[in-house]
């Protein structure tokens, strides 16, 4: 079974820009985020994720359940944040393309959640919109046959990128209804699973963040998929939201340009009470100018953070240890 999409020229070319985004996480080490910002972009894509679903706890609720503290809130959203932060730490251990590993994920995220949770559902569902069925899900005596074609087409296809692959995933996991509830939760976790295994920046690329605040957009999309019958506009839909929330991870973690303080602060840790030149100061600022480190130079005598002995090239510097630095 092949799901109902064909390639356009919109997502060529939003696949040419995430991997030319791809290549520049690349260039700024970005395969493994520092930390702090690992930490961060899991909080965003776990919060994102379940505010879809109307769970309110805010991203500091969830900072402190990732960091092990008890967090007073509603018991079912606190659980559902708790199994949330489970299922994601796991990412790196599933197995994308085996349909046993994405129900072992279900039973994690929906623990105590649903009687059902690891198991696809055996009673026919819909999804309500006000007082209107939005989407007639297909019957249960189906839905194995139709998991097992799709994760089939997964394994098989190898004509299709990757990155349409994965919303071609997140679509059907959402049109196929497999389970009684969490679908919308692990359309977008196995998603991520399967860029994860694209590329290792995915893992911690809060794409679910970028869904979360174009909600009207998604849920627009999955209609729009759903009445033309062709996966196309989700897809695009699907490839933007990736693309954004690359573009927020590069801004983010880019170098910041530092400023003449910051470059007195480390240049203070450096030399400590030795004497240095504008030659050894530049050794340690390599991108910066000469007139640049004069400037920086001057401002720090000025300030009376450095002493300053001789003229021209045979001036030295000298930090004054007592003095307490500032931000200015």
């Amino acid at each position: 079974m092949k799901p109902p999409y064909s390639i356009s020229p919109k997502m060529l070319l939003l696949c040419t820009e995430i991997s030319r985004l791809v290549g520049q996480c690349e260039g700024l080490e970005l395969l493994k985020p520092q930390p702090k910002l690992r930490k961060s972009n899991r909080i965003k894509t776990i919060q994102g994720s379940l505010a879809i679903e109307g769970n309110t706890l805010r991203l500091d609720q969830i900072t402190a359940l990732l960091d092990g503290k008890r967090v007073i809130g509603n018991k079912r959203e606190v659980l559902e944040a708790k199994n949330a932060v489970t299922a994601y730490d796991m990412i790196a251990k599933y197995k994308p393309l085996s349909l046993d590993s994405f129900l072992s994920a279900h039973k994690i995220l929906m623990k105590d959640l649903v009687e059902d949770a690891g198991r696809l559902r055996t009673t026919n569902v819909g999804v309500i919109q006000g007082s209107k069925v939005a989407h007639a899900a297909p019957p249960h005596k189906i839905v194995a046959e139709l998991m097992d074609k799709l994760f089939h087409f997964l394994k098989n296809e190898k004509n299709t990128h990757p990155l349409i692959l994965s919303a071609i995933l997140h679509y059907e996991i959402e049109f196929i209804h497999p389970f009684t509830d969490g679908n919308g939760r692990m359309g977008r976790l196995w998603q991520t699973v399967l860029l994860s295994h694209f590329h290792p920046i995915f893992e911690f690329t809060p794409v679910e963040s970028v869904v979360k605040n174009r909600q009207a957009e998604y849920y627009k999309a999955l209609g729009t998929s759903d009445k033309t019958g062709s996966t196309n506009t989700f897809i695009e839909f699907s490839l933007k939201t990736i693309h954004d929330a690359l573009v927020s991870l590069v801004h983010e973690a880019r170098p910041k340009p530092l400023s003449t303080s910051d470059r007195l602060v480390i240049a203070r840790e450096k030399f400590h009470t030795a004497e240095f030149t504008r030659k050894d100061y530049l050794q340690v600022f390599k991108a910066i100018a000469t007139a640049t480190a004069s400037r920086d130079l001057a401002f720090g005598v000025k300030h009376k953070l450095l002493k300053k002995d001789g003229q021209k090239r045979l001036t030295k510097y000298r930090f004054i240890l007592a003095k307490k630095m500032k931000t200015y």
